[in-house]
């Protein structure tokens, strides 16, 4: 046998192991999903509560193993985007008050009231019913039509009409803030139809209602909001309801009967004027999202980033919980979409051969304070990469052996195929969503980007396989509370397997020779970024409807 050169051979073993990396299959290992989803949910941790030294502690744990996987700090030389929040507390030595004509209620008695400036203050202005309050001239909805509500408090029912789809509506009423404060209102006055009032019971609405609100912070020192211009709010009972509607067009009976039908009811100026006063204290203070990332092997691709995002948040100690635990920790809500991204990391590490485009990964803050953390990342981005698509992890559901998945948003853009073929290739089925009713795809933090124009998908387990019951169970049992912690039946191995599937999607969209784009006929897309590139939907490729 001939001897080799020095040069040959080393050329050679360079090409064979590169050509070896290129089709190694990375392992997805139970043991390493349980290690990080225990230790980050651990009563040591306290909740992780953004701001508190549980969440810091967490920061610093996925900072290190980020570390430890090989990946680039993604904020420049930074792990930390380190976001600056107000929290605003209502004073309990002064309760805020809403008069509703010559009648004043007090702060849980009948009414919900707040202001949203720091310190005392007060909004007195004539009041509008707008109905639900909502605009878009696709679906020929304008109820501000023909009113004049500047300087005014805006009424409006909560929700929408029963015939939007559950995704559009729920979109369109988490921006009623902003469109009353577009149509210059500076107060909201919010009403329940009868449904949601059942389903949220006035004692439960009031005691969520004292807890202090946070927002992150704008350079001049305050709350970034989207509804800015508003500076007072209200919730009212039916009781209250009525004394705001006495003299007006339509009683208040009347239109609550209307909009219980499904009805859309016209707005009318109320005869009533409304004050309301408050005075709230803020704080100030950081808590960071942490990033790290593996950059684009291909040039032309390497600006764009594919990102795997997952809110490292949970609620924190309430001292008023009932019973004797009082920490949050925050199992499946998320330290299991921690754990599963930190499980996708390394097997972008251990691959071989580096994504075409750059893979961010984000562990993100005060999710639960209303996707504050990602709304931050969204609108602050890290430098030299423009985000193109988002691959959420939030709250799987691991208590059983799941045998399908679900996207939400998937049936958006050109990211369902390669949702459909990521599950496929792991041997899972991908389905409709079971339960449109939850809104789930604008309740987590890749809405933020969804909002920015960026096509994403949120994924979870799905309901085959015993998945609809022990889904509905954590619902109903563990869903923000101190149950939801390691002490769960969870099954390990589904831990590693969903690493697996979201690593397959992350991956095809990174080495995809397109970025995502919005099909033309998605709500999002023409809502939240009308001037984009659009796909046309292929034929055979439907829009997922709820489950029969």
């Amino acid at each position: 046998m001939r001897t080799l050169s020095l040069g040959i051979a080393f050329s050679l073993l360079a090409s064979s192991s590169l050509t070896l990396a290129q089709t190694t299959t990375p392992d997805f290992s139970a043991e390493r999903f349980k290690t990080d989803l225990t230790w980050l949910a651990d009563d040591a941790r306290e909740g992780r509560d953004a701001g508190t030294p549980g969440y810091d502690a967490a920061a610093k744990y996925v900072s290190d193993r980020f570390a430890e996987l090989g990946l680039k700090p993604a904020n420049a030389d930074a792990w930390y985007q380190e976001v600056p929040f107000v929290e605003r507390a209502t004073d309990t030595a002064a309760p805020a008050t809403m008069t509703i004509g010559g009648k004043t209620y007090t702060h849980g008695d009948q009414v919900l009231a707040g202001t949203t400036g720091e310190g005392k203050q007060t909004v007195a202005t004539d009041a509008v019913f707008v109905g639900y309050g909502l605009t878009s001239p696709e679906h020929k909805i304008d109820d501000y039509a023909g009113l004049d509500v500047k300087g005014k408090t805006v009424v409006m029912f909560y929700g929408a009409p029963k015939s939007l789809p559950s995704d559009v509506a729920a979109a369109m009423n988490n921006s009623k803030g902003k469109l009353a404060a577009a149509n210059g209102a500076v107060g909201v006055i919010t009403l329940l139809p009868t449904e949601m009032a059942k389903k949220f019971p006035w004692e439960m609405i009031k005691q969520q209602s004292s807890h202090p609100s946070l927002n992150w912070m704008n350079p001049d020192g305050t709350p970034y909001r989207e509804s800015m211009g508003i500076q007072a709010q209200g919730l009212l009972t039916a009781p209250a309801a009525e004394a705001l509607f006495a003299g007006a067009p339509a009683t208040y009976a009347a239109t609550l009967a209307a909009v219980d039908k499904g009805e859309a009811p016209k707005g009318f100026a109320l005869k009533q004027p409304v004050k309301i006063e408050g005075t709230t204290k803020w704080r100030r203070f950081e808590s960071p999202n942490v990033v790290g990332m593996i950059p684009g092997s291909d040039p032309a691709l390497a600006g764009e980033a594919v990102l795997l995002m997952a809110h490292l948040d949970h609620n924190g100690v309430d001292p008023e919980t009932e019973g004797p635990d009082k920490i949050y920790n925050g199992a499946m809500d998320n330290a299991s979409g921690v754990a599963t991204m930190l499980e996708v990391a390394r097997a972008f590490t251990k691959a071989g051969a580096a994504p075409k485009r750059t893979v961010m990964f984000a562990a993100v803050t005060a999710e639960e304070d209303g996707l504050l953390g990602s709304q931050y990342l969204a609108k602050h981005p890290l430098p030299g990469h423009k985000v193109v698509s988002v691959v959420n992890l939030d709250m799987p559901v691991l208590l059983y052996d799941f045998q399908d998945v679900v996207a939400f948003g998937a049936e958006h853009s050109t990211m369902g195929p390669m949702v459909d073929a990521a599950a496929k290739e792991a041997g899972l089925t991908l389905s409709p969503d079971p339960m449109p009713e939850e809104n789930l795809f604008v309740r987590s933090d890749h809405y933020s980007f969804v909002k920015e124009g960026v096509p994403s998908v949120f994924l979870v387990t799905g309901f085959k396989n015993g998945g609809e019951e022990a889904f509905k169970k954590f619902l109903a049992t563990d869903y923000h509370k101190p149950s939801d912690q390691v002490t769960l039946p969870i099954n390990w191995e589904s831990g590693a397997k969903f690493a697996k599937v979201n690593y397959a999607i992350a991956r095809q969209i990174a080495d995809a020779p397109t970025a995502p784009q919005w099909y033309s006929d998605s709500p999002f897309g023409k809502q939240y970024a009308p001037t984009a590139a659009k796909a046309e939907r292929p034929a055979g490729v439907a829009k997922l409807t709820a489950a029969k």
